[in-house]
């Protein structure tokens, strides 16, 4: 197929459909970009069905990776993709990489994680106007929803009050204070005080603090950050300058309320981190020429009804792979009105069942060889395979 320019992909030809629920239809595409000929595929989800849902696909843990498959196996969905880019590895000296994600997820209806500042992110440069509190997700509305997530908290202990701008997640703001509980999972919090807003890699910092409150008591203060499991009913609070100041005034006996939500525009059921790419049928502005490589997105249509999931794969004589540009016109292309880009390369993975099967299988040609372990991703679930 002939190569076209960086911003466009060519005719997308769908090479075989497969219903495989309700609902929910299976197709092989190819087409093509800078790199030559593209192969891919989609899922194209109708929310409106009664027996069809997408949650969050992740670890029993926010700090851990697992495969697509393992996830999708363990949460008996029907499909799935690779998610949010994540902490996949590390430059400060003796702290542990998380692997966990860089933007905000919600599972369930309720909040798991909230956003690392946008110079602690892993993955291409954000386009203009983007965060990494955006997402992607399912509203209580059943509908899909490209939208802004920021996370808005306090800690009150009598009079005192302590802004809350962090959960369970691996970079808190300088002078800021963050939230982890048992959901993060046993590796060190370290990391969370380590660069700055802007820059990933510069150094942890010197002034931290760490409480800890049971069953919204203070039992603990210390000027180190740990690691280690969190028991249920338990609130580990991790601050740096500022924020490490301010918790250093609790005392342990004194009663403490914690408290958190994510404020925007919508109320989601399930949402995962990844940043805009297509809006209102338009690719947006600024949007990374580099590649091309494998890619994974997903993208909503005009009226939210339906959900898609999208792996592009590269790296390889049969697929070129394509820019983050050329996705954005992939994803228009197959009928997405707002879109997202989600974790890509050798994470890139895309997975489904079988009528009929016990477990899900890869469909797509992970670059690595073989399947990433992985922060989350997008599933698919139907009442059928869940019984």
């Amino acid at each position: 197929m002939r190569a076209l320019p960086s911003s466009e992909v060519g005719q997308v030809r769908f090479t075989s459909s497969e219903r495989t629920a309700p609902g929910v239809t299976f197709r092989t595409f190819e087409t093509s970009g800078t790199g030559g000929r593209v192969e891919g595929d989609l899922l194209d989800v109708d929310l409106r069905s009664p027996k069809v849902s997408v949650g969050l696909l992740r670890p029993p843990v926010v700090a851990a990776r697992r495969t697509v498959s393992e996830m999708a196996d363990a949460q008996q969905a029907v499909a799935g993709v690779n998610g949010d880019f994540f902490n996949i590895s590390e430059t400060h000296p003796g702290v542990p990489p998380t692997g966990s994600s860089s933007g905000p997820t919600v599972d369930g209806g309720r909040p798991l994680k909230g956003a690392v500042p946008d110079g602690q992110r892993f993955g291409p440069g954000l386009p203009p106007g983007t965060s990494t509190e955006d997402v992607i997700g399912v509203g209580r509305d059943r509908r899909g929803h490209v939208a802004r997530l920021r996370l808005t908290g306090t800690v009150r202990s009598g009079k005192k009050s302590i802004a809350l701008r962090g959960l369970n997640q691996y970079a808190l703001h300088v002078g800021g204070v963050g939230a982890f509980d048992s959901r993060w999972g046993e590796v060190s919090r370290q990391r969370a005080v380590c660069g700055t807003d802007e820059v990933r890699s510069a150094p942890c910092s010197t002034n931290t603090a760490e409480v800890t409150v049971r069953r919204g008591v203070v039992t603990g203060v210390s000027d180190t950050v740990g690691a280690g499991a969190i028991p249920s009913g338990t609130t580990v609070l991790v601050g740096r300058e500022k924020g490490a100041d301010a918790l250093r005034r609790l005392r342990p006996g004194d009663r403490v309320r914690v408290s958190y939500r994510f404020t925007g525009p919508v109320r989601f059921r399930f949402a995962v981190g990844g940043f805009p790419i297509l809006r209102d049928g338009e690719p947006l502005d600024g949007l990374s020429p580099n590649g091309p490589a494998p890619r994974t997105a997903a993208g909503v249509s005009r009226d939210g009804r339906h959900l898609y999931l999208v792996v592009a794969d590269g790296r390889s004589e049969r697929s070129g792979g394509l820019t983050v540009a050329e996705l954005a016109s992939l994803l228009d292309k197959v009928g997405a009105d707002d879109a997202v880009n989600l974790d890509g390369g050798g994470s890139s993975t895309f997975v489904a069942r079988a009528p009929g099967a016990a477990s899900v299988t890869v469909r797509n040609s992970p670059s690595d060889g073989t399947q990433r372990a992985v922060a989350n991703g997008i599933g698919v679930f139907t009442p059928d395979a869940a019984g």
